[in-house]
């Protein structure tokens, strides 16, 4: 959180009015260009309703909607009363926040399947290299834990909870928060998808003990230190999955 001598050294936030309709989505606007250009930062205090509504020329009740709405996503976070901790202040956004935003968004855009599969092997390519680079042991536990309980799975929706948890436990290995919070996202909002395809399919069970197989090659580059061989068992085993098992027109791979 920035000191107050830190604090008292910006240039005063000019808000430019705001007179069109919708003010509340035009206060989300606001807001977040004071942000990316760095006029507001994490802990800092938004001014009061009041001013922000005449600042930016516009009803209470519509900077009520965007704080509300920022406060939902994480962005924000407001305390009532009075004394320093009193009023709405900039807060760093969870992963889980960004995350389900992601999560939602896959899931309404019906993405084509081939764009969906390309944005995962570009991501899991990096995350395999960088987990084969660099993940420590307790994050390697977790992939080892992840693919125990596959093993252990005696039915499909437990087999695609423990596939979900191998893929995001690999980007979680990778040391990288977005690329990790992007795969998660990716990959959480697509469950169903897959799981469908799997019921759908002729015989699941081969499928699942050819997914296994390759999970464990993934699994022993990782744990051999084999950046190069880690990503390329990862796109061969996306490519399966997408080639296998029948999806329709967005979905899981």
């Amino acid at each position: 959180m920035p000191d107050s001598a830190e604090k008292s050294s910006r240039t005063p936030i000019s808000w430019d009015p705001i007179p069109r309709s919708r003010a509340h989505e035009l206060v989300l606007d606001a807001i977040e260009e004071q942000v990316t250009a760095g006029r507001l930062a994490v802990g800092d205090l938004l001014p009061p309703e009041r001013e922000l509504a005449s600042q930016l020329q516009v009803s209470r009740a519509s900077v009520r909607e965007a704080i509300r709405i920022l406060e939902s996503q994480g962005a924000l976070q407001s305390q009532v009363g009075s004394g320093r901790s009193a009023g709405t202040r900039v807060t760093a956004l969870p992963s889980e926040g960004l995350t389900r935003l992601l999560r939602m968004h896959i899931g309404l855009s019906n993405f084509p399947l081939d764009d969906v599969a390309e944005a995962r092997i570009a991501l899991e390519r990096a995350s395999a290299m960088l987990a084969a680079q660099q993940a420590e042991e307790p994050q390697l536990a977790e992939i080892d834990q992840a693919l125990e309980t596959m093993e252990r799975s005696s039915t499909v929706e437990e087999f695609n909870e423990a596939d979900t948890a191998f893929h995001v436990a690999i980007a979680e290995a990778a040391g990288n928060r977005l690329v990790a919070d992007l795969t998660t996202a990716i990959r959480s909002s697509l469950k169903q998808t897959i799981l469908e395809a799997f019921h759908s399919h002729g015989t699941p069970s081969e499928v699942q003990i050819t997914l296994q197989e390759q999970h464990h090659r993934i699994h022993a580059a990782i744990r051999e230190q084999d950046p190069q061989r880690s990503a390329e068992l990862v796109e061969e085993h996306i490519r399966f999955a997408m080639e296998t098992l029948p999806m329709g027109g967005h979905g899981e791979c």
